[in-house]
């Protein structure tokens, strides 16, 4: 950042809305105005929407077009580099809406996941409004969604009958909906979208399974249990370390050795990747029970192409922020050598750019973003936003010491009125599994069964394209059972499910279609 310069804000995008609806209308414009001009580039373009989203997963660039030894996109997911990759991303995004005429002074704004005004109203409006008006013409929603303007071919399915490309001119969808289009899955998807023609119904399932994931609770013998996400985004915030923080297997490391649970950042970053991809909450199926959904935002090959994707990750990098701000964390960023989350095969598997099987650290190359010089951008770069990116975060929820001290304050609770438990799951294998699925625990209290936790995992369509993946099948998660609830049960009361999208997890068979399998998996009491 240039000496002098002023600092960026980027703000809450529900106190941009508000401005709109008082009249002052320019930085919303604004907004609507960078993203229609990079959507409207030529796909071939540096600062195109469709490059850009794309380096996230499909359409398969850099060594992982055509070979399984490389994770087919750019972005590092269970390793030491999610959070810095993504902050690296979400520049690159903002370099390229201020490219467009008009817009060199926007700024990404963030989409305040954990405010009450989320747990009350699900996703802001602006995200989701179908049509807008700019510049005195009704345009669609430029935030809304993505028509491709270029197809993308899927070359690492193991079945030739199960594309997971994309035609030219399919346009990105949330839940209710489904946007698996290949062959073989074409039919099933038309048959569920034409049972949700209405889009305002649309918007308002998509809120109403937002909000469920948001601010879910249980009731046990008069004590109510949060088992939600906004719950994760503040324990989160107390993770004791940057390795555990930044991400999922490092989190289940430390969790499996440990007496306290440590909640990585990634965990709630994918709980609502797939709130908005398509999966109910676990246990809360009769308010919306929606099996065949299969949205953009609940897969990693295309949830970047889902302009959604980046008001919620500027929402996990202020989230980053402010553990670095409680943590003193501003300078630099603890690396623990050797540790599960820090090698390239760990869990995702290496990316473009990056040897198979090479440590992760600080000077770690984040592909495919670049200095000024020209260089290589590696995490030292981007840790503290403020002095090396120039840009702050503004008002949001989350920032006072109040939530510590509540953090604080809920865990003496818990440790007063008797130690906790946790449902360890271990040994799922993920090599059959169609796309992402969930991991979650239950407990039968006088027979009744309470959903007590879940572990979103984002995963990719097709494991079977990536030998790295099938190399580093497991996926593990570990649930608290509140204190409450740990003295009034034992293992025959505790249930683990395994809910995936659409495939047999014990074989290889293809189940496509609108069915939701839900098996019993191992898991130890604790």
């Amino acid at each position: 950042m240039e000496s002098g310069s002023a600092l960026r804000v980027r703000r809450s995008l529900s106190d941009i809305q508000r401005e709109y609806e008082a009249g002052q209308h320019a930085e919303l414009e604004a907004l609507w105005r960078a993203f229609k001009g990079i959507k409207e580039l030529p796909a071939t373009d540096p600062n195109s929407f469709f490059m850009i989203g794309g380096y996230h997963g499909e359409p398969f660039r850099g060594a992982g077009w055509g070979t399984s030894a490389y994770w087919g996109g750019y972005c590092n997911h269970g390793n030491v580099l999610f959070p810095t990759w993504h902050r690296a991303y979400l520049k690159r995004l903002e370099d390229a809406l201020r490219s467009i005429p008009g817009c060199s002074d926007v700024t990404l704004p963030f989409w305040d996941e954990t405010s009450d005004e989320a747990a009350a109203t699900g996703i802001p409006w602006a995200l989701t409004v179908e049509n807008v008006m700019l510049d005195g013409n009704q345009i669609p929603n430029p935030l809304r969604s993505f028509v491709l303007n270029r197809s993308i071919v899927d070359h690492l399915s193991p079945f030739p009958d199960a594309d997971y490309g994309k035609p030219i001119g399919y346009e990105t969808v949330r839940y209710p909906l489904s946007g698996l289009v290949g062959t073989a899955d074409a039919a099933a998807t038309k048959a569920h979208n034409a049972q949700f023609p209405d889009y305002t119904k649309n918007v308002g399932l998509l809120n109403a399974n937002v909000i469920a994931w948001l601010t879910s609770s249980v009731t046990v013998d008069g004590k109510t249990i949060q088992t939600n996400v906004r719950k994760k985004y503040i324990d989160c915030l107390e993770a004791p370390n940057y390795t555990v923080f930044s991400n999922t297997t490092s989190a289940a490391e430390w969790n499996d050795h440990s007496d306290t649970i440590a909640v990585a950042l990634e965990s709630p970053h994918n709980s609502i990747h797939l709130a908005i991809g398509g999966y109910d909450v676990p246990g809360q199926g009769d308010f919306s029970p929606i099996p065949g959904a299969n949205g953009d935002m609940g897969e990693n090959d295309t949830a970047g192409l889902d302009p959604i994707f980046y008001f919620h990750h500027a929402h996990i990098d202020r989230m980053f922020w402010l553990w670095q701000l409680r943590h003193g964390s501003v300078e630099t960023l603890d690396i623990i050598e050797g540790y599960p989350g820090t090698n390239s095969v760990d869990s995702q598997g290496p990316t473009p750019g990056v040897v198979p099987n090479s440590w992760l650290g600080i000077d770690s190359p984040l592909a495919p973003f670049i200095r000024a010089d020209g260089t290589p951008m590696v995490s030292r770069d981007c840790i503290n936003i403020e002095r090396q990116l120039g840009y702050t975060y503004g008002p949001g929820s989350l920032a006072s010491d109040d939530t510590h001290m509540l953090a604080t304050a809920a865990a003496a609770t818990e440790q007063a009125t008797g130690p906790s438990r946790v449902v360890s799951v271990r040994g799922v294998n993920r090599a059959n599994i169609g796309g992402s699925f969930l991991l979650s625990a239950f407990v039968t209290v006088d027979g009744v069964q309470h959903h007590i936790g879940t572990e979103a995992i984002l995963s990719r369509w097709h494991v079977h394209g990536c030998m790295n993946c099938q190399t580093h099948l497991e996926a593990r998660a570990h649930i608290v059972v509140p204190s409450g609830l740990a003295g009034m049960i034992d293992e025959t009361a505790v249930d683990a499910q395994l809910q995936t999208r659409s495939q047999n997890a014990d074989s290889e068979e293809r189940t496509l279609g609108a069915s939701r399998p839900t098996s019993s998996v191992a898991f130890q009491l604790r």
